[in-house]
């Protein structure tokens, strides 16, 4: 069963929900996406009645947006607490500290957060939302000036319309010590026994030490079986914590310079936001995550990776880092961004004076080509952009 909400759904969850079957939950912002499209449309009054009667029926949301549906209908449901635990990063850091005693953090509300004493924290820290999403209101302090943009940067007018209190909350923030190290994402499942299922592992390229932004997220064969079996460790600890149990996430962790991992946050009952990290593995690797998680499979991975063992796959956020306001952009060239990488395998437009990014691109890289991804990790975009 499926919850279907703004700001995205992409033709290829589309297409699954089709081919499959996969019920779909006839909310006004579901029916409004659909438009016209025929699809197995369930009742919300029967979408609760099968949820309540049988626990276990699968349960994907597309978008955070969504889970003010739960909140407000599924009020009985173990749910409620576990999505409270993922979306709260103080909620979540309480869980886990007995297993991470030497990771610090520290909560403030918005009042705070102007009279903030640089000389009170330990540099280099980061401040974010306490729910947030997308990367948004992350801010990575290593000096005075940093704090004092932060704080600036920080204003509830910024960003307080985009996303529900349920997915972005620019009220209350979390401080807490900056780790250096690499970082990843997995998507994965909770099986009915509360055993994780990793579906996605990709690692999130930075520019620099300071970038904080969604540019570049990679994944291949040889990065999936080095680190499988070492989140599977950690989530099943964090997991038996939450009581997940029938429940698709998004993970976020970092790996210290020690191997140590540092837990980030737990995205509910998704993978990847705007459809993205679970398309990739769609689209290039003919593996479909929804389908896996919806039928409760395990992926093959020699199968995933047959006669593709050597290739690097990408999704390229095309954030508007550029410094133009929307407002004067005209147009975005897709057409010459395209002619900048090596295999393209989708390019996906999004109204960039609604969303503040340009899209989405999907690619296949061979190893001796990654320059064209440090190429695009370091781009201000402005190559592409056209101003009236």
């Amino acid at each position: 069963m499926l919850l279907i909400d703004r700001p995205y759904v992409s033709d290829f969850l589309i297409r699954t929900i089709q081919e499959e079957g996969f019920p779909v939950v006839a909310t006004t912002e579901a029916k409004k996406l659909a438009g016209d499209l025929n699809l197995p449309w369930i009742s919300e009054r029967d979408a609760l009645n099968q949820l309540t009667e049988d626990p276990t029926t699968p349960l994907y949301t597309n978008s955070e947006n969504a889970l003010p549906w739960i909140s407000l209908n599924m009020h009985d449901s173990p749910l409620i607490e576990q999505l409270r635990i993922c979306k709260d990063k103080i909620a979540f850091r309480e869980l886990i500290k007995d297993s991470f005693p030497d990771f610090s953090f520290r909560t403030l509300d918005y009042p705070e957060l102007e009279n903030l004493d640089f000389e009170d924290f330990k540099a280099p820290f980061v401040i974010k939302p306490s729910v947030g999403f997308f990367s948004l209101g992350v801010h990575i302090v290593r000096c005075k000036a940093d704090l004092e943009a932060a704080s600036m940067e920080l204003s509830r007018q910024r960003i307080k319309n985009l996303f529900p209190l349920q997915v972005l909350d620019a009220s209350t923030f979390i401080i807490e010590e900056y780790v250096e190290g690499e970082e990843f994402a997995i998507d994965c499942y909770y099986n009915l026994e509360g055993k994780v299922v990793i579906l996605n592992i990709l690692h999130h390229k930075f520019s620099s030490g300071t970038d904080t932004s969604d540019r570049v997220y990679i994944t291949s064969r040889d990065l999936v079986m080095k680190y499988k079996e070492k989140f599977e460790d950690f989530l099943n600890i964090t997991g038996d914590k939450a009581g997940f149990r029938n429940f698709p996430a998004h993970v976020e962790v970092r790996l210290d310079k020690q191997g140590t991992i540092v837990p980030i946050e737990i995205n509910p009952l998704r993978f990847g936001g705007f459809c993205t990290t679970a398309d990739l593995a769609g689209i290039a690797l003919d593996l479909n995550l929804y389908s896996c998680y919806q039928k409760r499979l395990v992926p093959d991975w020699d199968v995933v990776f047959k006669d593709r063992s050597d290739k690097i796959f990408s999704i390229v956020v095309l954030n508007n880092n550029s410094g133009i306001p929307a407002e004067r952009i005209s147009s975005f060239d897709y057409d010459l961004l395209a002619r900048d990488f090596e295999n393209p395998l989708e390019i996906r437009r999004m109204d960039f004076n609604k969303l503040p990014l340009f899209g989405f691109i999907f690619t296949e890289t061979s190893p001796d080509n990654v320059g064209e991804l440090d190429q695009i990790l370091d781009s201000n975009l402005k190559k592409y952009i056209r101003t009236s």
